[in-house]
Protein backbone atom coordinates (compact mmCIF):
# COMPACT_ATOMS: atom_id res chain seq x y z
CA UNK A 1 0.00 0.00 0.00
CA UNK A 2 1.21 3.29 -0.87
CA UNK A 3 0.14 7.24 -0.11
CA UNK A 4 -1.98 8.51 -3.41
CA UNK A 5 -4.18 11.61 -3.63
CA UNK A 6 -7.74 12.57 -5.40
CA UNK A 7 -7.19 16.35 -4.74
CA UNK A 8 -7.61 17.96 -7.86
CA UNK A 9 -4.46 19.40 -9.95
CA UNK A 10 -5.77 23.10 -10.41
CA UNK A 11 -2.35 23.50 -12.60
CA UNK A 12 0.70 22.07 -13.46
CA UNK A 13 2.19 23.57 -10.07
CA UNK A 14 -0.26 20.80 -8.18
CA UNK A 15 1.32 18.23 -9.88
CA UNK A 16 4.82 19.27 -9.02
CA UNK A 17 4.06 19.79 -5.73
CA UNK A 18 2.43 16.33 -5.54
CA UNK A 19 5.68 15.24 -6.78
CA UNK A 20 7.61 17.73 -4.63
CA UNK A 21 5.72 16.08 -1.77
CA UNK A 22 6.37 12.70 -2.48
CA UNK A 23 3.43 11.57 -4.39
CA UNK A 24 3.62 8.45 -6.58
CA UNK A 25 0.43 7.73 -7.27
CA UNK A 26 -3.06 9.92 -8.01
CA UNK A 27 -6.45 9.76 -8.97
CA UNK A 28 -6.90 12.39 -11.35
CA UNK A 29 -8.85 13.06 -14.19
CA UNK A 30 -8.52 14.01 -17.78
CA UNK A 31 -10.25 17.96 -18.68
CA UNK A 32 -14.00 18.28 -19.44
CA UNK A 33 -17.06 16.16 -18.64
CA UNK A 34 -16.17 12.43 -17.73
CA UNK A 35 -18.83 11.21 -20.72
CA UNK A 36 -16.95 13.14 -23.47
CA UNK A 37 -13.72 11.21 -22.56
CA UNK A 38 -11.18 9.93 -25.40
CA UNK A 39 -9.36 7.16 -25.43
CA UNK A 40 -6.92 10.20 -26.92
CA UNK A 41 -8.04 12.08 -23.83
CA UNK A 42 -6.88 9.64 -21.06
CA UNK A 43 -3.48 8.71 -23.32
CA UNK A 44 -2.45 12.31 -23.05
CA UNK A 45 -3.53 12.78 -19.02
CA UNK A 46 -1.47 9.51 -17.98
CA UNK A 47 1.52 10.64 -20.38
CA UNK A 48 1.23 14.12 -18.31
CA UNK A 49 1.08 12.57 -14.82
CA UNK A 50 3.92 10.38 -15.88
CA UNK A 51 5.80 13.37 -17.14
CA UNK A 52 5.66 14.87 -13.23
CA UNK A 53 7.10 11.72 -12.07
CA UNK A 54 3.83 9.76 -10.83
CA UNK A 55 1.60 7.23 -11.76
CA UNK A 56 -2.32 7.09 -13.36
CA UNK A 57 -3.95 4.81 -11.08
CA UNK A 58 -7.69 5.86 -11.49
CA UNK A 59 -10.25 7.95 -12.11
CA UNK A 60 -13.49 8.51 -11.78
CA UNK A 61 -16.76 7.30 -13.80
CA UNK A 62 -19.63 9.84 -14.65
CA UNK A 63 -21.47 9.03 -11.75
CA UNK A 64 -20.30 10.87 -8.88
CA UNK A 65 -21.33 12.03 -4.85
CA UNK A 66 -23.76 14.80 -6.43
CA UNK A 67 -27.52 15.31 -5.98
CA UNK A 68 -28.96 13.18 -8.59
CA UNK A 69 -30.04 16.06 -10.55
CA UNK A 70 -26.66 17.11 -10.67
CA UNK A 71 -24.70 13.96 -12.00
CA UNK A 72 -23.45 13.51 -15.56
CA UNK A 73 -25.16 10.08 -15.85
CA UNK A 74 -28.78 10.32 -14.04
CA UNK A 75 -31.00 7.82 -15.81
CA UNK A 76 -28.95 4.96 -14.42
CA UNK A 77 -29.99 5.42 -10.65
CA UNK A 78 -33.80 6.78 -11.63
CA UNK A 79 -34.26 4.08 -14.09
CA UNK A 80 -34.91 6.74 -16.73
CA UNK A 81 -35.24 6.29 -20.27
CA UNK A 82 -31.74 6.74 -20.93
CA UNK A 83 -30.25 4.57 -18.53
CA UNK A 84 -28.64 1.87 -20.95
CA UNK A 85 -27.34 4.70 -23.66
CA UNK A 86 -25.77 6.03 -20.18
CA UNK A 87 -24.22 2.60 -18.84
CA UNK A 88 -23.06 1.65 -22.90
CA UNK A 89 -21.05 5.31 -22.16
CA UNK A 90 -19.61 3.81 -19.07
CA UNK A 91 -18.86 -0.05 -20.66
CA UNK A 92 -17.01 2.12 -23.05
CA UNK A 93 -14.61 4.13 -20.95
CA UNK A 94 -13.87 0.89 -19.11
CA UNK A 95 -12.68 -0.43 -21.77
CA UNK A 96 -10.61 2.68 -23.42
CA UNK A 97 -9.14 2.42 -19.57
CA UNK A 98 -7.67 -0.66 -20.43
CA UNK A 99 -6.23 0.49 -23.93
CA UNK A 100 -4.69 3.77 -21.82
CA UNK A 101 -3.29 1.49 -19.00
CA UNK A 102 -5.05 2.98 -16.15
CA UNK A 103 -6.15 0.09 -13.77
CA UNK A 104 -8.94 1.20 -12.09
CA UNK A 105 -12.01 3.69 -11.18
CA UNK A 106 -14.24 4.79 -8.80
CA UNK A 107 -17.43 6.06 -8.74
CA UNK A 108 -20.66 6.56 -6.54
CA UNK A 109 -24.45 5.09 -6.68
CA UNK A 110 -25.73 8.93 -5.20
CA UNK A 111 -29.45 9.75 -5.43
CA UNK A 112 -29.16 12.82 -2.71
CA UNK A 113 -25.69 13.65 -2.53
CA UNK A 114 -24.11 13.85 0.95
CA UNK A 115 -26.23 15.40 3.48
CA UNK A 116 -24.33 17.59 6.25
CA UNK A 117 -25.23 20.10 8.86
CA UNK A 118 -23.76 23.35 9.86
CA UNK A 119 -20.14 23.87 10.15
CA UNK A 120 -18.31 23.59 13.35
CA UNK A 121 -15.52 24.92 14.70
CA UNK A 122 -12.31 22.76 15.57
CA UNK A 123 -8.56 22.90 16.89
CA UNK A 124 -7.23 26.70 16.30
CA UNK A 125 -10.30 27.50 14.76
CA UNK A 126 -10.29 25.56 12.44
CA UNK A 127 -14.10 24.91 10.33
CA UNK A 128 -15.01 21.22 10.11
CA UNK A 129 -18.25 19.91 8.04
CA UNK A 130 -20.49 18.20 10.68
CA UNK A 131 -24.07 16.03 10.74
CA UNK A 132 -25.95 16.04 13.46
CA UNK A 133 -29.46 14.25 13.01
CA UNK A 134 -31.26 16.33 15.56
CA UNK A 135 -30.42 19.35 13.68
CA UNK A 136 -31.73 17.75 9.80
CA UNK A 137 -35.16 18.73 8.62
CA UNK A 138 -36.09 14.95 8.96
CA UNK A 139 -39.41 15.61 6.92
CA UNK A 140 -37.63 17.27 4.12
CA UNK A 141 -39.22 16.98 0.50
CA UNK A 142 -38.01 14.06 -1.71
CA UNK A 143 -35.86 15.90 -4.38
CA UNK A 144 -35.32 14.64 -8.35
CA UNK A 145 -35.31 10.92 -7.26
CA UNK A 146 -39.02 11.24 -5.59
CA UNK A 147 -40.11 7.65 -3.42
CA UNK A 148 -37.11 5.48 -3.82
CA UNK A 149 -37.59 2.35 -1.47
CA UNK A 150 -34.94 -0.27 -0.39
CA UNK A 151 -36.40 -2.83 -2.67
CA UNK A 152 -35.79 -0.48 -5.60
CA UNK A 153 -32.68 1.05 -4.91
CA UNK A 154 -31.73 -2.70 -4.79
CA UNK A 155 -32.54 -3.45 -8.15
CA UNK A 156 -31.35 -0.26 -9.92
CA UNK A 157 -28.01 -1.25 -8.29
CA UNK A 158 -28.30 -4.97 -9.10
CA UNK A 159 -29.05 -3.72 -12.59
CA UNK A 160 -26.23 -1.56 -13.20
CA UNK A 161 -23.99 -4.13 -11.77
CA UNK A 162 -25.00 -6.85 -13.82
CA UNK A 163 -24.23 -4.74 -16.83
CA UNK A 164 -21.06 -3.29 -15.98
CA UNK A 165 -18.98 -5.97 -13.56
CA UNK A 166 -18.60 -8.36 -17.08
CA UNK A 167 -17.10 -5.25 -18.84
CA UNK A 168 -14.97 -4.48 -15.93
CA UNK A 169 -13.92 -8.15 -15.09
CA UNK A 170 -13.06 -9.20 -19.56
CA UNK A 171 -10.94 -5.71 -19.47
CA UNK A 172 -9.47 -6.34 -15.38
CA UNK A 173 -10.31 -2.44 -14.81
CA UNK A 174 -11.10 -2.54 -10.92
CA UNK A 175 -14.52 -0.25 -10.06
CA UNK A 176 -14.41 0.75 -6.56
CA UNK A 177 -17.60 2.12 -5.18
CA UNK A 178 -17.88 4.65 -2.37
CA UNK A 179 -20.37 4.15 0.62
CA UNK A 180 -23.20 6.65 0.62
CA UNK A 181 -22.19 9.31 3.01
CA UNK A 182 -23.98 9.30 5.85
CA UNK A 183 -25.85 6.99 6.99
CA UNK A 184 -29.18 8.40 7.23
CA UNK A 185 -32.90 6.44 8.51
CA UNK A 186 -34.70 5.18 5.67
CA UNK A 187 -36.88 7.25 3.77
CA UNK A 188 -34.77 10.40 4.19
CA UNK A 189 -35.34 12.68 1.21
CA UNK A 190 -37.62 9.79 0.52
CA UNK A 191 -35.06 7.40 -0.55
CA UNK A 192 -33.83 4.54 1.26
CA UNK A 193 -30.04 4.49 1.23
CA UNK A 194 -29.10 1.14 0.87
CA UNK A 195 -25.12 1.12 0.86
CA UNK A 196 -25.40 3.64 4.15
CA UNK A 197 -24.55 0.26 6.37
CA UNK A 198 -21.98 -2.03 6.58
CA UNK A 199 -24.50 -4.71 6.03
CA UNK A 200 -25.63 -3.26 2.77
CA UNK A 201 -22.26 -3.12 1.69
CA UNK A 202 -21.43 -6.50 2.73
CA UNK A 203 -24.52 -7.24 0.80
CA UNK A 204 -23.26 -5.64 -2.63
CA UNK A 205 -19.88 -6.31 -2.65
CA UNK A 206 -21.05 -9.84 -3.10
CA UNK A 207 -23.63 -9.45 -6.23
CA UNK A 208 -22.36 -10.23 -9.29
CA UNK A 209 -18.92 -11.75 -7.74
CA UNK A 210 -15.94 -10.55 -9.68
CA UNK A 211 -12.31 -9.74 -8.21
CA UNK A 212 -13.00 -6.26 -9.64
CA UNK A 213 -16.11 -5.33 -8.10
CA UNK A 214 -15.22 -3.54 -4.75
CA UNK A 215 -14.96 -0.89 -2.48
CA UNK A 216 -13.41 3.00 -2.87
CA UNK A 217 -13.58 2.23 0.97
CA UNK A 218 -13.72 5.84 2.88
CA UNK A 219 -13.07 4.81 6.22
CA UNK A 220 -14.79 8.40 7.39
CA UNK A 221 -17.71 7.27 5.72
CA UNK A 222 -17.51 3.82 7.28
CA UNK A 223 -17.26 4.85 10.83
CA UNK A 224 -20.34 7.35 10.21
CA UNK A 225 -22.09 3.93 10.14
CA UNK A 226 -20.70 2.92 13.77
CA UNK A 227 -21.79 3.25 17.36
CA UNK A 228 -18.58 2.92 18.34
CA UNK A 229 -16.36 4.01 15.54
CA UNK A 230 -12.90 3.16 17.78
CA UNK A 231 -13.99 -0.04 18.64
CA UNK A 232 -15.83 -1.56 15.72
CA UNK A 233 -13.93 -0.18 12.66
CA UNK A 234 -10.53 -2.79 12.61
CA UNK A 235 -13.21 -5.28 12.13
CA UNK A 236 -15.10 -3.80 9.09
CA UNK A 237 -11.29 -3.40 7.52
CA UNK A 238 -10.77 -6.76 8.00
CA UNK A 239 -14.13 -8.16 6.79
CA UNK A 240 -13.48 -6.21 3.49
CA UNK A 241 -10.13 -6.54 3.18
CA UNK A 242 -9.56 -10.28 3.76
CA UNK A 243 -11.91 -10.60 0.75
CA UNK A 244 -9.93 -8.33 -1.62
CA UNK A 245 -13.06 -5.94 -1.77
CA UNK A 246 -11.17 -2.66 -1.01
CA UNK A 247 -9.82 -0.86 -4.33
CA UNK A 248 -8.76 2.78 -2.81
CA UNK A 249 -8.72 3.92 0.90
CA UNK A 250 -10.11 7.48 1.49
CA UNK A 251 -8.06 7.38 5.14
CA UNK A 252 -9.82 9.98 7.48
CA UNK A 253 -11.43 10.43 10.31
CA UNK A 254 -13.90 12.05 12.49
CA UNK A 255 -15.02 12.71 16.07
CA UNK A 256 -19.09 10.75 16.85
CA UNK A 257 -20.06 8.26 15.27
CA UNK A 258 -23.78 6.95 13.91
CA UNK A 259 -26.33 10.29 13.24
CA UNK A 260 -24.23 12.32 14.84
CA UNK A 261 -20.18 13.33 13.92
CA UNK A 262 -18.12 16.33 13.00
CA UNK A 263 -14.92 15.40 10.45
CA UNK A 264 -11.79 15.96 11.59
CA UNK A 265 -7.97 15.75 10.58
CA UNK A 266 -6.74 12.11 10.96
CA UNK A 267 -4.66 12.77 13.79
CA UNK A 268 -7.52 14.45 15.63
CA UNK A 269 -10.74 11.86 15.45
CA UNK A 270 -11.86 8.71 17.43
CA UNK A 271 -10.48 6.31 15.47
CA UNK A 272 -6.95 5.22 15.83
CA UNK A 273 -5.28 5.60 12.59
CA UNK A 274 -2.13 3.68 13.38
CA UNK A 275 -4.52 0.52 14.78
CA UNK A 276 -6.33 0.38 10.94
CA UNK A 277 -3.46 0.90 8.89
CA UNK A 278 -2.71 -2.06 10.61
CA UNK A 279 -5.61 -3.73 10.07
CA UNK A 280 -5.02 -2.88 6.41
CA UNK A 281 -1.50 -4.46 6.60
CA UNK A 282 -2.99 -7.74 7.78
CA UNK A 283 -4.91 -7.95 5.14
CA UNK A 284 -2.32 -7.40 2.14
CA UNK A 285 -4.25 -4.46 1.17
CA UNK A 286 -2.06 -2.86 -1.77
CA UNK A 287 -3.26 0.39 -3.07
CA UNK A 288 -3.38 3.59 -2.17
CA UNK A 289 -4.17 5.49 0.89
CA UNK A 290 -5.66 9.08 0.31
CA UNK A 291 -6.91 11.89 2.45
CA UNK A 292 -10.40 12.84 1.77
CA UNK A 293 -12.99 15.77 3.32
CA UNK A 294 -10.12 18.02 4.91
CA UNK A 295 -10.78 20.74 7.46
CA UNK A 296 -11.44 24.39 6.38
CA UNK A 297 -8.31 26.36 7.50
CA UNK A 298 -6.82 29.97 7.28
CA UNK A 299 -3.93 30.06 4.78
CA UNK A 300 -3.02 31.19 2.02
CA UNK A 301 -3.90 27.93 0.23
CA UNK A 302 -5.98 26.59 2.60
CA UNK A 303 -6.89 23.16 0.83
CA UNK A 304 -3.45 22.99 -0.34
CA UNK A 305 -1.91 23.25 3.31
CA UNK A 306 -4.36 21.00 4.50
CA UNK A 307 -4.27 17.96 2.08
CA UNK A 308 -0.15 18.33 2.52
CA UNK A 309 -0.73 17.57 6.45
CA UNK A 310 -2.33 14.86 6.04
CA UNK A 311 0.06 13.26 3.19
CA UNK A 312 2.78 13.35 5.67
CA UNK A 313 0.39 11.98 8.60
CA UNK A 314 -0.49 9.34 6.39
CA UNK A 315 3.63 9.02 4.93
CA UNK A 316 4.76 9.17 8.49
CA UNK A 317 2.00 6.09 9.60
CA UNK A 318 3.15 4.34 6.28
CA UNK A 319 6.87 4.18 7.66
CA UNK A 320 5.89 3.41 11.14
CA UNK A 321 4.17 0.15 9.82
CA UNK A 322 6.48 -0.99 7.66
CA UNK A 323 8.58 -1.85 10.35
CA UNK A 324 6.12 -4.17 11.68
CA UNK A 325 4.95 -5.63 7.98
CA UNK A 326 7.95 -4.97 5.89
CA UNK A 327 5.91 -6.15 2.68
CA UNK A 328 2.88 -4.49 3.55
CA UNK A 329 4.48 -0.87 2.07
CA UNK A 330 5.55 0.40 -1.05
CA UNK A 331 6.46 3.83 -2.81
Amino acid sequence: MHLGTQNAARDDNDFKTFAQLGLKHLCSDPPGKPTGWTLDDLLRHREKVESFGMSLDMVQLPMSSRPIELQDSPDILLAGPNRDRQLEVICRLIENLKTAGIPAAKYNLNLIGIPRTDMEIGRGGSRHEAFRWDKVDQAASPGAAGLVSEDENWERIDYFLSQIVPVAEANQIRLACHPHDPYTPPGYKGVTRVLGTVEGLKKFVQLHESPYHGLNFCQGTVAEMLDDPRAEIGDVIRWFGSRNKIFNVHFRNIRGGKLSFMEVFPDDGDMDMFDSLKAYAETGYQYMLMPDHVPHIDSRDPEGTAFSFCFGYIQGLLDAVKHLYPNAVTA
